[in-house]
């Protein structure tokens, strides 16, 4: 039963390569609270996290110098059955800092993202788990003037494409992966609303609909998915915002939940978790909730496996807030607990 199973939350931060950046904890799911098991060190900035259950594994993205100047690194990490980290091997990736991190489902390879290097990059696996050569990097060419800033990659439901936020291109690129040559293939584009930003996108569990969180005009917009090429038709664009809020804002994630009836985001500036119902067969959200995150800058949040709990990871307040999921209505009730940690900026819950 999934009561009786322990679930982890592995944490990336912020931090100098001297500091702890990377973080697991035990979370108690009767109880809603968290406690630190173990945290390691010698990476700076892992801001983003890939977890491969079943294996043990831990990918952090990382940035490192190299004679050229900046570049990306991922780091694999091996957790034992008590938390324990252990820095196993690391590898150089993109000729640019990395924001995200993806694998596929067959251990082959990772994908990472830069923002600042306007590429998305691909990495083999090695047999056993550790980081191989960096096979291919595509570069998004500036368009009408628009420097690229990818921000994020994620695969289809069934893994035959990838779908690529470029936030400063205002599009979501597909990508198909020729496994034999190690290459990522253009298929086509997905063009946002001028200004949106794409950011991170979330796949409905039942593989036909997708929704994009736009970071610049707070917004998430909802697709139709084609699976046969991978394309997106937009079916909505609804605000993360109420509508007397005035201030500064810039979205982070989006979830959705297990059986597709709630979407999730987050605002940093209004400092909130976004609820929307999805109605599938009239293919529409409705508003449910705004709720605070009870700290600033909420850069990541998760859904735990169970769906009864969110976790939000505030940057700026240095803490970890729990919240309850009435998985009924899909409404937030804050649980009261948090644990204090430096810069969280992702946060990852998997029963183990």
């Amino acid at each position: 039963m999934a009561q009786t199973q322990k679930m982890f939350v592995f944490v990336g931060s912020y931090a100098e390569s001297a500091s702890s950046g990377v973080y697991t904890y035990e979370f108690d799911e009767k109880e809603s609270t968290l406690r630190l098991l173990d945290q390691t060190s010698d990476l700076k900035n892992p801001t983003f996290l890939n977890v491969d259950v079943e294996n043990r594994h831990i990918y952090a993205i990382g940035e490192t110098e190299t004679e050229n100047g900046k570049a990306g690194e991922v780091m694999m990490i091996h957790f034992s059955e008590e938390g324990t980290l252990t820095r196993f091997n690391r590898a150089v990736t993109t000729p640019n800092t990395t924001c995200h991190v993806q694998r596929d489902s067959n251990n082959r390879f990772l994908i990472v993202s830069s923002y600042h290097g306007g590429m998305v990059g691909l990495v083999s696996l090695k047999p056993n788990g550790h980081i191989g050569d960096l096979l291919d990097v595509q570069t998004h060419e500036p368009i009408d003037g628009a420097a690229p800033h990818v921000h994020s990659a994620f695969f289809s439901p069934d893994e035959k494409f990838l779908l690529v936020q470029d936030l400063g291109l205002d599009l979501i690129r597909t990508y198909s992966i020729d496994q034999e040559a190690g290459k990522l293939v253009p298929q086509g584009d997905t063009r946002t609303a001028k200004g949106a930003g794409p950011r991170h996108l979330a796949f409905h569990p039942g593989g036909r609909f997708a929704f994009v969180i736009n970071e610049l005009n707070s917004t998430i917009a909802s697709y139709r998915y084609n699976a046969e090429d991978g394309s997106l038709s937009e079916i909505e664009v609804v605000p993360t915002l109420p509508s007397d809020y005035t201030g500064e804002n810039g979205c982070s994630e989006i979830a959705v939940s297990a059986d597709g009836r709630f979407v999730y985001g987050a605002n940093r500036g209004h400092d909130s978790i976004v609820v929307y119902a999805f109605d599938e067969s009239g293919e529409k959200l409705t508003l449910v909730q705004h709720i605070s995150t009870e700290g600033g800058h909420p850069r990541h949040f998760a859904l735990t496996p169970s769906g009864d709990h969110l976790l939000a990871a505030n940057r700026d307040a240095n803490n970890i807030v729990v919240f309850a999921v009435d998985k009924e209505s899909g409404r937030l009730t804050s649980t009261g607990n948090t644990v204090s940690v430096s810069k969280p900026v992702c946060v990852r819950p998997y029963y183990v």
